[in-house]
Parts: C-alpha cells; sequence; structure tokens
C-alpha cells in the first residue's frame, strides 16, 4: 500500500482529479492534510509521497526525491497567497506582519519578497487561519493568507492584497513553484511510485478535459461558486517544466541567503 498525501486546498485537486473524483485504486491510501501537516508526516515517514511544500525539499534534499513534471506553481498571478497589507510592501520596515502556521514555503517567499525585493524587515508573528482570525483587525501592518482561505478574502474592508505570485514573477521573470510532489520512501517502492507518476499523469489530463464539470461537482466542498474554483485552476500551472525548475532553484538561493534551508543546486528524481 502506497501511501500519499493530499493538500486539502482546491489547488492540489488538478493533479489528483482522478482519484478524487473516480475512487482510489486499493494499491493507494490517500491522506489530506495541510502543507505543515503533510510537511512533518513526510519527513517522519508517515507517507511515502507527498505534494509538499516545495521549501521541505531544500531542508531534506539530500533524502528526499522529486516526481517529475507535476507542480503546484504559477506564472504570474496565483490568486491564493496573498498579504492584506495596511500600507505598501517598501514601508513594512519594522512593523508586524502575521503569518499563517498552516505554510511553509509561501512564509519563505513573503521574507525574500519583502527582505531582498522591498529592503525591509518587518517584525514576524505566527497566527492560525481558523474561524474569526483577523490579525490586521487586531492591530497588525499585514497578514499573509494562504489556500481557499485567500481565496474567499479577494476584498477586505482596508488595505490592499498583494499576489505573491505575480510580485514573484514581476521581480524575477520566472514561475513559482509552491508544492512538488517529494518521495520519501526507499528505492524498494519504486515500481509503485513510477506507476503512481503515471496515474498523476493520467489524472492531469482528465482535469485538464473536464475543467468545468469538475468544477461544479466539488464546488460546495471547496465552498467556492463553480466558475470561480474554475477559473482559479486555470490560473495556475501543474507542469513542472525546465522554466519551472530554473524558478524553484532560484527560490532555493535565496532562501539559503536567509538562512532558511541549505543551498540546492540541483534537483534529485525519482529515476524513469
Amino acid at each position: 500500500m502506497l501511501r500519499v498525501g493530499h493538500i486539502s486546498y482546491s489547488n492540489c485537486f488538478p493533479i489528483h482529479a482522478l482519484l478524487l473524483d473516480r475512487g482510489v485504486p486499493p494499491w493507494l491510501e490517500l491522506r489530506p492534510g495541510i502543507p505543515s501537516v503533510l510537511n512533518a508526516e513526510l519527513e517522519a515517514g508517515s507517507v511515502d509521497v507527498a505534494p509538499s511544500s516545495s521549501i521541505e525539499y531544500a531542508r531534506h534534499a539530500g533524502r528526499y526525491r522529486l516526481l517529475p513534471d507535476v507542480v503546484i506553481g504559477s506564472r504570474g498571478p496565483v490568486e491564493s497567497i496573498l498579504l492584506e497589507t495596511t500600507r505598501a510592501p517598501e514601508a513594512l520596515d519594522g512593523e508586524e506582519v502575521a503569518l499563517p502556521t498552516a505554510s511553509a514555503t509561501s512564509v519563505v517567499l513573503l521574507r525574500i519578497l519583502l527582505e531582498k525585493r522591498y529592503g525591509v524587515k518587518p517584525r514576524y508573528r505566527w497566527f492560525e487561519q481558523g474561524p474569526g482570525a483577523d490579525p490586521v483587525r487586531e492591530g497588525a501592518a499585514a497578514a499573509l493568507w494562504i489556500g481557499d482561505v485567500a481565496l474567499r478574502r479577494e476584498t477586505v474592508a482596508a488595505g490592499t492584497l498583494l499576489d505573491l505570485g505575480a510580485a514573484w514573477t514581476e521581480w524575477t521573470g520566472l514561475p513559482f513553484a509552491f508544492a512538488v510532489w517529494q518521495v520519501s520512501a526507499g528505492p524498494e517502492k519504486d515500481d509503485e511510485m513510477r506507476a503512481l507518476h503515471g496515474l498523476l499523469l493520467e489524472s492531469r489530463a482528465y482535469f485538464e478535459e473536464n475543467v468545468e464539470g469538475l468544477a461544479e461537482r466539488f464546488a460546495s466542498h471547496y465552498g467556492l461558486p463553480a466558475e470561480r474554483l474554475a477559473r482559479y485552476w486555470r490560473t495556475l500551472a501543474f507542469t513542472l517544466d525546465e522554466p519551472m525548475q530554473r524558478g524553484l532553484l532560484h527560490y532555493y538561493r535565496l532562501a539559503a541567503e536567509l538562512g532558511e534551508a541549505p543551498r540546492v543546486d540541483a534537483l534529485k528524481w525519482l529515476t524513469p
């Protein structure tokens, strides 16, 4: 039995669409969770493979391998990684910025943008994206929102929303990989991993052929209108091609400069 992590946000659906819409084959077990939980389960070996935060690969590059060609990424605006801020990013020096405990990659991306692009060093604090959470209303100058919670915060009472995917691509000219499928299992499960990889490529194709119908069927599950969900899915990128890999490695270099992870100059793959 192959234990496969599944991010419970709607952004993971397109790669796992076939499994979620048609059912999981008997040789797989799908384990849902938020990114931070899946990161911990992958490190603990509780799952064999998961679409985990891309920063986790840099932090465990000697241990994990990547499934080729699958990613949750963006080539511009991402719409679900948003900094709600009461002032311009370059005016956040010394100000309080709230960070969600559910995230890893996006937190590091925000640090890179604020400290490297905008030249500011805020005071960071953690918060839970639970019901009623509102760090800005409680006095923070800005708060980072991720996932489906962020999608539902397209309008705010005060301030503006900075899309981190758009800010990254405007700055670097590169795509951004938010999550990559990371393998923690050893080579004894490689045949199952290759079978899973083939299934995920088939699943992505199934999604691309049935976007509207899938959005109609799963809109209520994600608490979003079907049209909004389909539009969001089309905004994202799901192919880990050469430009996406360059963006990922550039992110790793900048993260290393901030001390967030060891420097990674090459990616290690599950072999065909």
